[in-house]
């Protein structure tokens, strides 16, 4: 079929006419925005509250109870019925220590103090029948104390050679065995009732006037999972110059997670401040960000915020509100900004 010129430009005129039409058609409705839907939500006021900053403090689990046995004379251990862990009960034997010179000592001790009883004795004897003189019988008797005194000395000296323990509890270190050679000072066992436990706590000294003691502290114990309250039963009244910490015993309860020498966070409370709260359920984390919904005239607005500690349902509001404002705390997951609201009452 051959298309004449005239119909062939009839043709081309009328898409033109009809494009612009279309065009038009598509733009409004892309154009056409719906309204959003009113949403029932719950709100709350931004509330102002008086709270404590916290300031937290490191400390170790120890026994109340804790001794470090040494020895009063040099010999070489003889017996060391005990291993590590071992537990003990008060007057048990811990260590015998040989002394052979102390056993001389005491047998040559004992000799002179029965020699000069022996010799007092007959010097009585004779004063009775007018053969010695008062004089002489008062010096015997002081020869005869000074013996006594001396064998004291000695035997006193001979019980050191047996090592006891000074209450009930576990061997918690052990640095000497069998043969090896004791000297006066040196430390040989380390004993603790684990029965009575406390924290040792290093409290900066800005803050050691207000820790008094009978305080109940909050104690936190990560490798026990256990958090707890303690009551202050020391306070240092001084602190130590270089680290500027004065130490800090509180005591804790007894329980069966717990293990001497375990680390232990100690909550101090610090000051007074006034701070902005919201309900926990009006914070809106995403990523890094944590966001509110304010309500403004019935629309929400979802605005930034920067939060701080939380506690007993609340979140401390750093910056971002102001006090007075409402918030969404039930039914923000809903929202758009811009959406219109309808406030149920709590």
């Amino acid at each position: 079929m051959k298309w004449s010129a005239l119909t062939v430009g009839a043709i081309l005129l009328g898409g033109i006419a009809i494009l612009p039409g279309c065009k038009g058609q598509e733009e409004h409705t892309k154009g056409e925005v719906l309204p959003l839907p009113s949403v029932t939500v719950a709100a709350e006021e931004v509330r102002e509250e008086i709270a404590r900053s916290r300031v937290e403090v490191v400390g170790t689990v120890e026994a109340v109870q804790r001794a470090s046995i040494s020895a009063r004379i040099s010999g070489q251990i003889v017996e060391l019925p005990l291993v590590l862990g071992s537990e003990v009960e008060s007057g048990d034997l811990l260590m015998k220590i040989s002394a052979g010179e102390i056993s001389a000592k005491v047998l040559q001790a004992e000799a002179q103090l029965a020699q000069a009883r022996r010799n007092l004795a007959r010097e009585k004897k004779l004063q009775k029948e007018g053969a010695s003189t008062r004089e002489t019988v008062k010096s015997l008797e002081d020869v005869t104390l000074i013996a006594e005194a001396a064998y004291k000395e000695v035997k006193t000296m001979l019980d050191y050679t047996t090592i006891t323990a000074p209450f009930a509890g576990t061997i918690t270190r052990k640095m000497a065995n069998v043969g090896d050679l004791a000297s006066p000072g040196m430390s040989l066992l380390e004993i603790e009732n684990g029965d009575d436990l406390q924290i040792l706590a290093q409290v900066p000294e800005a803050l050691l006037l207000k820790v008094s003691i009978g305080d109940s502290l909050p104690v936190h114990i990560p490798a026990a999972a256990l958090t707890l309250v303690g009551e202050v039963a020391q306070v240092a009244p001084a602190a130590d110059p270089l680290s500027r910490t004065a130490p800090v015993k509180i005591k804790i309860p007894v329980g069966p997670d717990l293990r001497v020498g375990q680390f232990a966070r100690v909550t101090l409370e610090n000051t007074d401040e006034m701070t902005l709260v919201v309900p926990e359920s009006a914070v809106i984390t995403k990523g890094q960000m944590d966001l509110v919904f304010v309500v403004e005239e019935n629309i929400a607005r979802l605005r930034l915020i920067r939060t701080g500690a939380v506690y007993d349902g609340d979140v401390e509001i750093l910056s971002g509100l102001d006090p007075g404002e409402f918030v969404v705390v039930r039914g923000a997951d809903r929202l758009q900004d811009g959406q219109p609201l309808t406030i149920e009452k709590l």
